[in-house]
């Protein structure tokens, strides 16, 4: 079942042409990379896809019903987005700030019950953050507070997670464990997942389909093996590169240079 759906979505800043007729879609429990070269328009499609913006032209539809027909407040019970400038510089504890993704479940002046922190706890354990419950958000690492982020979208108890770059800045352990916990959530809780990331290699191992930018189009949708491909690489980011296979989990690994 389509879960998520943009039809010839088009974007501009200034006039900027960023989306240039873009069409995807998104199934229900699927694990989506968007990928593509800086200024392809990733960031602008995600936004476009949760709502954030209104396209100048084209749709996007959400389980069949249009998202610019959709209060902000009906698509956080169903969609969490998480972009590259989430941050809590205020000295909330890692509880508090879990807590904050149940603000669209509450009515106005309602305040936090024991259902609400039931389901912050939960999400804390699923995020593997739930030790980090009492210490202040400002005093842990940087992979620490990604995680501290994601269980707070999961506080929503969202269908589809969506997320804007969210290893960028961490090393790599940092990264493979943002990814491990994001596969495991989207097996164990059916999580439908759309991911940006500008690591080829990373969305080529963890993501069953990958989707092509390239100025502002789709130039390729499909499995890593359909879309990490030599030609196609070499033709979007203008660089020669070698696509090898990684012999233990048979996905393709990208590397600078070419022959």
């Amino acid at each position: 079942m389509t879960m998520l759906q943009a039809t010839n979505i088009h974007y501009a800043y200034d006039s900027q042409a960023v989306l240039r007729g873009v069409d995807m879609h998104v199934a229900a429990g699927e694990f989506v990379g968007i990928i593509g070269p800086n200024g392809s328009g990733k960031t602008t499609l995600l936004r476009a896809l949760g709502g954030v913006i209104r396209p100048d032209k084209g749709q996007v539809h959400f389980e069949g019903k249009a998202v610019s027909e959709v209060s902000r407040g009906q698509l956080a019970k169903r969609m969490a987005c998480l972009s590259q400038t989430v941050n809590v510089n205020l000295p909330f504890s890692v509880r508090q700030v879990v807590l904050l993704g149940r603000n669209p479940h509450l009515k106005r002046f309602q305040r936090l019950g024991p259902s609400d922190e039931q389901i912050a706890d939960r999400a804390m354990a699923d995020a593997a953050v739930d030790d980090l419950a009492d210490k202040l958000v400002t005093e842990i690492s940087a992979g620490e507070r990604q995680r501290v982020f994601i269980a707070m979208a999961l506080a929503q108890e969202p269908d589809l997670l969506m997320l804007d770059e969210p290893t960028s800045h961490l090393d790599i352990a940092h990264q493979v464990r943002i990814y491990e916990l994001l596969t495991r959530l989207h097996r164990q809780r059916k999580l439908t997942v759309v991911i940006v990331s500008h690591d080829l290699n990373l969305a080529a191992e963890y993501c069953q389909k990958l989707i092509l930018l390239d100025a502002g189009r789709v130039a390729q949708t499909g499995s890593a093996q359909q879309v990490i491909r030599k030609d196609i690489l070499e033709q979007v980011y203008g660089t020669a590169v070698t696509v090898q296979t990684n012999q233990t989990t048979g996905r393709p690994h990208v590397m600078l240079g070419g022959h």
